[in-house]
C-alpha cells in the first residue's frame, strides 16, 4: 500500500465528485469501476490527450521542461532530497530492491552526502569543541 497526501486525496475525491455530477447531468450511468481519468463514456484516454494537457498544465505552471515520464523518477529525487528513508522511497516506488533506487536516483547523491556531513558537523562540533577547550584548560 501507497499512502497519499492529504491534498492527493482531496483532489482525487473532487475529481471523483465532478465526474458524478456530469454523469448525472448527462443521463450517464456511473460505474465504480471506471477508470479514474477516462473519457466520458468510461473508455480510457488516448495517450496524446494525457501528453497535450500535460504540456498545458506545465506550461501555465512555468514548468516548460518537465517531462509527464520522468515524474516518477522526479518524486523519488524529491523525496530522497528532503531525507525520506530510501526503503520507503523503494516501496513508493515499487521496486524490487533498494539498490534500484539507490541506482536509478544516484544523482541526488552529492547534495545527501553534504547534507550528511553537515549533520554529523552539528553532532559531533559541540564535543569537539568541549574536548578542545578542556584540552586547553589542562595545558
Amino acid at each position: 500500500m501507497v499512502a497519499l497526501s492529504p491534498t492527493t486525496c482531496q483532489v482525487l475525491r473532487d475529481h471523483l465528485n465532478s465526474e458524478i455530477a456530469l454523469c448525472i447531468k448527462l443521463n450517464i450511468l456511473f460505474n465504480n469501476d471506471r477508470l479514474i481519468f477516462c473519457q466520458i463514456d468510461g473508455s480510457p484516454l488516448r495517450p496524446d490527450t494525457i501528453t497535450q494537457s500535460w504540456h498545458r498544465m506545465t506550461r501555465k505552471a512555468g514548468l516548460n521542461n518537465v517531462r509527464f515520464h520522468a515524474l516518477r523518477h522526479t518524486h523519488a529525487s524529491l523525496m530522497l532530497k528532503q531525507g525520506v528513508h530510501p526503503k520507503i522511497v523503494q516501496e513508493r516506488l515499487g521496486h524490487s530492491t533498494i539498490a534500484v533506487t539507490l541506482d536509478t536516483s544516484s544523482h541526488v547523491a552529492p547534495g545527501l552526502q553534504r547534507a550528511a556531513a553537515n549533520n554529523l558537523d552539528e553532532i559531533l562540533n559541540p564535543r569537539i569543541t568541549k574536548r578542545l577547550a578542556e584540552t586547553v584548560l589542562r595545558d
